[in-house]
């Protein structure tokens, strides 16, 4: 695939700006709904705020490309793979919270250390490209139920089916992939910004037709969100700072809300570094994916201890602010793959503009009132490029082999099928399921061929 922006091109300031914009638009639904989900299904007694959250992806982001050197553009938002341990660790308060992503965090650093110390070597080892094309085809694949449900929910009225939502989300999909595919210049680098526009604007009218005419089913848009930040009209309509955990925290401490004890600690501990754990296989397959895009190793340069360094201080910097350990996100590798542009400028920009706009509440408002499914067809069009790189790295691949045949196959129908497991506290994901499963499969089928 040819960049037209490459890692260390810099476009111009304005041009930066609308494909910073176009980034933060790509990752910015899971990023905030982590918290929202948490909030749902936690404790009752803490509120995670997701404009801190979105605060705090933009910290970690910019940790992270410091340590990575400015050679990695990726963008990182809150982790889903901790939402059981956020559930979790809410009983412990804000404290616990922050130190649960601590804990986590350093596992990563712990790994970073081991691999600057023997190199990364046995990576490639245990994970070849048969293990990790279809593990990468799999974090696409396994994101598409999702998309799915969102391209059929009616924002404004709740409906979990609607066809006149799954229309909307279409529009949005069909006129993002022309313009990345048929369009020209400037218009060809934000697809995203044109298809979420357009579709915003074929759902406000339709929902315009819905108010005037009395028919709930065309009511796509809920504006709630923007009228009741300006009503009543305030200093806080348009700027407001959010909720951040290590200001709750030592809220908790003045107020004596802190009741932590040794024993917490080593429950935080358990809670969250084995699904660190899980998340560094993650980890590797997302930087192996955008290696292939940007045809540049960033496991060799700047380094898996490297990018191992940055996700997980990254990490612990980003809960600091937004409570969530945040991860390398799929949404921003698929955002780069789609529009050709890997600027680095690109990503800072954007972690620069998450802090900023996590400010504005206008902004939060706005994204607020973006429909599901319009927002379910821009991701038909991200989660299917992740899938399709990772099918691309298998042509490299022979299937005619059984080894490799049962390794792929093994990874992709667990994966898919949705197998997790679940020691209680700890949940491995059906991605790390299928990922280790697979290494196993490739490992023994290895010693059986090297006996022969």
């Amino acid at each position: 695939m040819k960049l037209i922006y490459n890692v260390e091109d810099k476009p111009k300031f304005s041009q930066v700006i609308v494909f910073a914009l176009q980034q933060l638009l790509a990752i910015i639904t899971a990023t905030i709904v982590v918290p929202i989900l948490v909030n749902a299904y936690g404790a009752v007694n803490l509120e995670m705020d997701p404009a801190a959250a979105l605060f705090g992806a933009g910290v970690g982001t910019l940790v992270y490309v410091l340590f990575t050197k400015g050679k990695s553009p990726v963008f990182l938002g809150s982790s889903f793979a901790f939402l059981s341990s956020m559930y979790s660790a809410t009983v412990f308060g804000y404290f616990g919270i922050i130190f649960g992503a601590i804990f986590a965090g350093l596992v990563y650093v712990a790994i970073a250390l081991v691999v600057k110390a023997v190199g990364s070597g046995w990576l490639n080892k245990l994970m070849p490209t048969v293990v990790v094309g279809p593990t990468v085809a799999l974090i696409g694949l396994s994101l598409s139920a999702n998309a799915v449900a969102d391209l059929t929910k009616a924002s404004a009225t709740g409906e979990p089916y609607s066809l006149v939502a799954i229309l909307c989300g279409l529009v949005t999909f069909f006129v993002t992939i022309w313009v990345s595919a048929k369009c020209k210049g400037f218009a060809k680098l934000i697809p995203f910004i044109i298809g979420i526009l357009s579709g915003y604007a074929f759902a406000s009218v339709l929902t315009f037709i819905g108010n005037s005419a009395g028919i709930d089913y065309l009511k796509i848009v809920d504006y709630g969100a923007l009228v009741n930040n300006f009503a009543p009209l305030t200093f806080e309509s348009f700027f407001s700072f959010p909720k951040f955990a290590f200001v709750e925290a030592f809220k908790e401490i003045q107020n004596g809300g802190l009741t932590m004890k040794l024993a917490d600690f080593g429950t935080l501990m358990l809670l969250y570094m084995p699904v660190a754990f899980v998340v560094f296989a993650e980890h590797v397959a997302d930087h192996k994916n955008i290696s292939s895009i940007i045809e540049r190793d960033l496991l060799a340069d700047p380094g898996l201890d490297k990018t191992l360094l940055g996700d997980g201080v990254g990490s612990i910097a980003g809960a600091f602010f937004g409570c969530c350990p945040n991860t390398t996100y799929g949404e921003s590798v698929g955002c780069v793959a789609i529009t050709r542009n890997a600027s680095v400028i690109t990503i800072k920009t954007t972690a620069v503009l998450a802090m900023l706009l996590s400010l504005f509440s206008p902004f939060v408002a706005f994204v607020n009132t973006i429909p599901s499914c319009l927002l379910g067809g821009i991701c038909v069009a991200l989660y299917g490029f992740i899938a399709v790189s990772g099918l691309k790295m298998l042509q490299q691949v022979d299937l005619n082999r059984d080894g490799n045949l049962f390794t792929v196959s093994s990874i992709l129908v667990l994966g898919i099928g949705g197998l997790a497991l679940d020691f209680g506290a700890v949940q491995v994901t059906n991605i790390a399921t299928a990922l280790i499963v697979g290494i196993i499969v490739n490992q023994l089928l290895n010693r059986e061929k090297k006996a022969e």
